[in-house]
């Protein structure tokens, strides 16, 4: 079959004034990063430390990136035809792989890890330029210079995982740094040049979508965890309430995000003269802190549970307080993007948290967790109001 046949065959058919349907098979693959989720909340609440929160932040950036990856790729090539198809399901036995060994990701399955993360990033980006073939030129260039900066921290990865330590450790910073840095330089590679961001021709609802989802994962993980935890223990009065705040605490999460943020989003990308763009800043990093603050948020939860009553130290205070501000300045960043102004509603939930730093030694883990909660029911309230204040003044005569 000829290459530019190739491309007709496996590139999704974009319709005009259309969203690009996020498919069965994308979402079955999502289930993979259910668990990996899930491994690194339970993986951060057993290192509840310092250095267990950077090895916690390394592990989900690289979790979050051949996610997202994988996401920029399937907006372009047809989940709906068999070789993308069978390019998701291999992709998921390497993320399973991922997700297993991320508990010793930096003990003794360090190379499983590298290895099963560098074939994800290269072998995914290698069939995505086969797929594209010679019918498309300007993908082509792009996925060859993407291909390009993922064999190189490819390198350092599987050097990290043969190494061990704090040569580990490093290596794999390195690797990551060189992935991070690169879209901000358009993956630009000597002899062939840089991606502009009109370049990637982004299907603006589709990428929206997905990353709508994995939140929705994580939220998930965090409830079901939860769940998991309440089960277990008594059910006496401190241990319900401490349920109870927790699941109120996702619900204003889940408001924050998708009561107005996620739909402004997709109606910005899709309708914007640079989909890219915003493809590349609104979703590709700053979904990073939104993800990284659920799973923060989602131990805070269990420490709350497993001893409500208990003095609020600071390990627990750090995750208590600290999850919500990830969040908040997660959804601060993207709503900035899509919109050209931060929330002022953001800005004051940062403050409140901030202020509930310095009288938080003095609170009970449920206390703590409860003005956390409050905190984002505020936020959540007031950005609801005001914007749809704003459309009703917008509207009148």
């Amino acid at each position: 079959m000829p290459a530019s046949e190739t491309s007709r065959n496996l590139l999704r058919q974009r319709t005009p004034h259309a969203h690009g349907k996020v498919t069965f098979i994308e979402l079955f693959f999502d289930l993979v990063f259910v668990f990996a989720v899930t491994q690194l909340s339970h993986s951060f609440l057993e290192h509840l430390s310092v250095a267990g929160a950077l090895l916690t932040t390394l592990l989900l950036m690289a979790v979050w990136w051949v996610w997202i990856y994988t996401s920029w790729v399937t907006n372009w090539l047809d989940p709906e035809t068999w070789p993308v198809r069978l390019l998701l399901l291999v992709l998921m036995l390497a993320g399973l792989v991922l997700s297993t060994s991320l508990p010793k990701a930096f003990e003794s399955l360090g190379l499983a890890f590298a290895g099963a993360y560098a074939f994800m990033q290269v072998g995914r980006t290698a069939f995505t330029l086969w797929a594209v073939g010679t019918g498309n030129p300007g993908l082509v260039r792009n996925f060859q210079r993407i291909l390009a900066w993922l064999t190189l921290s490819a390198v350092f990865w599987i050097a990290g995982g043969i190494a061990e330590g704090p040569v580990r450790l490093a290596l794999w910073v390195v690797a990551l740094a060189i992935e991070y840095l690169a879209p901000s330089v358009g993956f630009w590679v000597p002899g062939i040049g840089r991606s502009l961001t009109r370049d990637w021709n982004v299907e603006g609802g589709h990428m929206a979508e997905r990353c709508g989802l994995f939140i929705i994962i994580a939220l998930g993980e965090s409830i079901l965890v939860t769940g998991a935890t309440f089960e277990k223990l008594p059910w006496t009065f401190a241990v319900v309430a401490a349920f109870a705040v927790s699941f109120v605490g996702s619900v204003a999460m889940w408001w924050i995000y998708f009561d107005t943020g996620h739909e402004r989003g997709s109606h910005h990308i899709s309708t914007s003269d640079d989909p890219g763009r915003l493809a590349r800043i609104a979703y590709t990093y700053m979904h990073l802190p939104i993800v990284a603050g659920i799973i923060v948020a989602a131990v805070a939860d269990e420490l709350v549970l497993a001893d409500p009553a208990g003095h609020a130290e600071a390990p627990a205070i750090a995750v208590i307080l600290g999850g919500p501000a990830l969040y908040l300045l997660g959804n601060t960043l993207f709503k900035c993007v899509i919109a050209g102004r931060l929330p002022l509603s953001h800005l004051i939930g940062l403050a409140l948290l901030a202020a509930l730093l310095p009288l938080a030694w003095s609170l009970s883990l449920l206390a703590l967790a409860s003005a956390t909660t409050a905190v984002l029911i505020v936020v959540a309230v007031w950005e609801m109001v005001s914007l749809r204040a704003g459309r009703t003044a917008a509207t009148r005569p």
